[in-house]
């Protein structure tokens, strides 16, 4: 990844965590990252960087490598989210097949960059990223709660509940299921639920139409958290070809592919 200049600087100074075991890579990228006006916190190696989040996480990105040794990418990331810790996670790999893509978004990560893709590709993502999280901290009061049939949304914790039990889920899960929700009954498009994710023309994958395989990696992680509570649970419906809805209390299901 080749060092280039940014072309806008953060705002409010915020913490790019880097996380890759390959130097040449790590120390490119870091420089690029100062160069863009971020504060860098480098590290070799997964265990590193998990002691270091665990004494003093602070705002920001983390920029995380999928192959390394001791401790992988994906292990890493599922330590993390144990832990209570919520930063976006952006995995950074020279693995760009699609099972890989689909295993980071399922295990909680926001987005998969293959390293081929220049800085500009990355500096891009972390401001969409970055610039949902100002909105969110601006907005100052927290939104409203949300009670529809089982579901129960708690809007100052971004908490959600199912039959009365914690579902789990990211921030970014949360953020669907309360999109989903608060339109219950209505068919929201795979591009709507990509944007609220990403940013508004963004895309991903393979040809016109990957970020599909983004948005439904997202959906399966949602469906698991909530059986793992509620083996029929069926709230969320598929309409093939289009996107998905939340099943208002009372009405049909659709498909649930």
């Amino acid at each position: 990844m080749p060092l280039s200049h940014s072309r806008t600087r953060p705002a409010t100074p915020w913490t790019a965590y880097v996380v890759d075991d390959d130097d040449l890579f790590r120390e490119s990228i870091e420089r690029n990252l100062l160069a863009a006006g971020y504060h860098v916190r480098a590290f070799a190696s997964g265990h590193d960087f998990l002691s270091d989040i665990a004494a003093a996480p602070r705002p920001g990105v983390v920029l995380l490598d999928w192959k390394m040794p001791s401790i992988n990418g994906i292990e890493v990331l599922r330590r993390l989210r144990e832990s209570g810790v919520d930063l976006p996670v952006i995995f950074l790999t020279v693995l760009g097949d699609q099972i890989y893509e689909e295993a980071a978004l399922t295990g909680g990560a926001i987005d998969f960059i293959e390293k081929s893709r220049s800085f500009a590709i990355v500096q891009r993502r972390m401001e969409i990223i970055l610039s949902g999280m100002r909105q969110t901290m601006a907005a100052g009061q927290p939104p409203a709660d949300l009670h529809l049939g089982a579901l129960d949304i708690d809007g100052a914790s971004r908490r959600v509940r199912w039959r009365g039990a914690d579902v789990g889920l990211t921030l970014t899960e949360y953020r669907l299921v309360r999109f989903m929700a608060e339109q219950a009954g209505r068919d929201v498009g795979y591009r709507e639920l990509y944007d609220l994710v990403h940013g508004q023309g963004f895309s991903a994958g393979e040809g016109e139409h990957g970020y599909r395989a983004n948005v439904r990696a997202f959906i399966k992680r949602i469906r698991q958290k909530f059986r793992a509570l509620d083996s029929d649970f069926d709230a969320i419906a598929n309409y093939p070809g289009f996107g998905y809805r939340w099943i208002a209390p009372g009405a049909g299901a659709g498909a649930a592919s």
